[in-house]
């Protein structure tokens, strides 16, 4: 673990591996809204943006892994309607975008909003998980944040346990009902962990 660091930010060059790393994480609640997987790779490298993400690299510089964000300004995978119409056209773009916006969350002042978290498979069992949802913490705080939120799927109990172990505590739950079928998860629940 001595050999790894977390830097924010990562280089432009790297929207790809970025784009492949999240999507192979949360590709199957999103394959419906976003597949292709060819579209839905053109889509994250063209919006994924550097200036929210904080990444875990090897000695050697090579990105392990990642935790979006979301603030006012911004989130890590956002773009627009444009985007999506540059990508998968704009008829097609209407309904995806319909869609995707069953999963967005909105903002709260004082709250730092987590938006996703991934490792690569190489490199899980590492402790990457834990030493990015630390520096997650950590830029909350410099950001002035007293809180950081995120929403963890009924299908991911692993995740669950790791965020519960940093000091995350569970709240109100969200149940897809029939939406369950096109993301592949029947509840959401929000996790929030108060900074001192």
């Amino acid at each position: 673990m001595s050999a790894i660091r977390i830097t924010k930010g990562f280089d432009i060059s790297e929207r790809a591996t970025v784009a492949a790393l999240f999507w192979e994480a949360f590709g199957p609640k999103l394959r419906i809204g976003m597949g292709p997987d060819e579209k839905a790779l053109t889509f994250l490298a063209r919006v994924a943006d550097p200036e929210y993400a904080l990444c875990a690299r090897s000695a050697d510089g090579t990105l392990l892994g990642m935790a979006g964000f979301k603030t006012s300004a911004g989130a890590l995978i956002g773009g627009g309607f444009s985007d999506l119409s540059a990508t998968y056209g704009t008829l097609s773009a209407i309904w995806r975008a319909a869609l995707l916006s069953l999963l967005e969350r909105n903002l709260e002042d004082g709250a730092f909003l987590m938006d996703g978290i991934f490792v690569t498979k190489e490199a899980r069992g590492l402790g990457l998980g834990t030493a990015l949802l630390r520096a997650v913490k950590d830029e909350a705080q410099t950001q002035g944040c007293h809180e950081v939120r995120l929403d963890v799927i009924n299908s991911n109990p692993r995740a669950r346990k790791l965020y519960e172990r940093e000091g995350f505590v569970a709240g109100k739950v969200q149940n897809l009902g029939p939406l369950k079928y096109l993301f592949g998860f029947s509840s959401a629940t929000e996790m929030r962990c108060t900074l001192r």
